[in-house]
């Protein structure tokens, strides 16, 4: 019997999502994070479970990978607290301490993740940054548009969850795994 290979992804992740990182989740690894319908949110209906999702942030035209999340699954769970009975309710109580991942986005669902923990001194190195390959439904493929001398100038084209090339995926993977173990005030 032949198994599904899993697909590894990217998600950009905002400014103000990773502002309310550094300030309280700095080495400590997300338990969940949250797919929406609605623009404010990711949308992580193309990632299945066993699927890897690359987190990244854009700080000064520097591209950083923040964790990378293995899905578990994307249901909701006794850990994710009682279901809201009004709208003044918290959809996700269980999961306060990763609240900023998207919690209260219109729509949003719960993907409950194994991870790493969370860094923001990884960064991507320019000429990776351009050889980086995504691929759509189609197999066909595209690199990040907007990259000037190993710096990314505009980030729309990494805004959504994308797939990567397997080869891609890989370097992205080797990187994170050859860097050095966080620090808690990074």
């Amino acid at each position: 019997m032949l198994t599904a290979m899993s697909d590894a992804f990217t998600a950009l992740w905002t400014q103000d999502v990773c502002r309310e990182l550094r300030r309280h989740r700095v080495g400590q690894r997300p338990t969940v994070a949250f797919s929406g319908v609605h623009q404010s949110l990711p949308s992580w209906t193309s990632v299945g479970v066993g699927d890897t999702v690359f987190a990244l942030h854009v700080n000064r035209c520097v591209v950083y990978l923040v964790s990378r999340l293995r899905v578990v699954d994307k249901q909701r769970r006794d850990c994710c607290g009682p279901a809201p009975a009004t709208w003044r309710d918290p959809a996700y109580p269980g999961h306060d301490a990763w609240a900023m991942l998207g919690a209260g986005g219109c729509g949003a669902s719960p993907v409950h993740v194994d991870a790493t923990p969370v860094r923001f001194d990884v960064a991507v190195p320019g000429d990776l940054l351009g050889e980086l390959t995504w691929r759509n439904r189609r197999g066909e493929t595209r690199t990040l548009k907007y990259v000037v001398d190993g710096r990314l100038e505009r980030a729309v084209s990494l805004q959504g969850v994308y797939l990567l090339t397997d080869e891609s995926a890989d370097r992205l993977g080797a990187l994170l795994d050859s860097s050095p173990t966080p620090s808690r005030t990074a």
